[in-house]
């Protein structure tokens, strides 16, 4: 699948190719190009949870974009340090509550995301 990545829009600060290439990915349901967006040692934390390396990113990626159904709205980006972003988005779906407002947090490593935690 190919990703446009001019379909994303976040208003605020100007994100990084590869925050926009994993956020188009993951409205996308595109869990293979989401994942290119890490590098091999890479940490995420969702729902209290944390995931290490490409293998466990791999299958929370799988796992997130079969579980529920939503749509999100990405409402602002903040840049925090010169490798670090905040992305907020409004989810609204069948998951618990039916309705979320989430940070995404990046941490880059040069051109690949080295770190995500996605928090209320």
């Amino acid at each position: 699948m190919t990703i446009d990545k001019t379909t994303v829009q976040v208003p605020g600060a100007a994100l990084p190719p590869v925050i926009t290439a994993y956020l188009a990915a993951q409205l996308a349901r595109d869990a293979t190009s989401a994942l290119a967006a890490f590098t091999a040692d890479a940490v995420v934390t969702d729902e209290g949870r944390t995931y290490r390396g490409r293998q466990q990113i791999a299958a929370w990626l799988g796992r997130a974009a079969s579980e529920y159904t939503y749509t999100t709205e990405f409402t602002g980006s903040t840049q925090n340090g010169p490798e670090s972003y905040d992305v907020t988005a409004h989810l609204e779906g069948d998951f618990p509550g039916g309705v979320a407002d989430l940070h995404f947090r990046f941490v880059l490593d040069g051109a690949l995301i080295a770190r995500l935690v996605i928090e209320p």
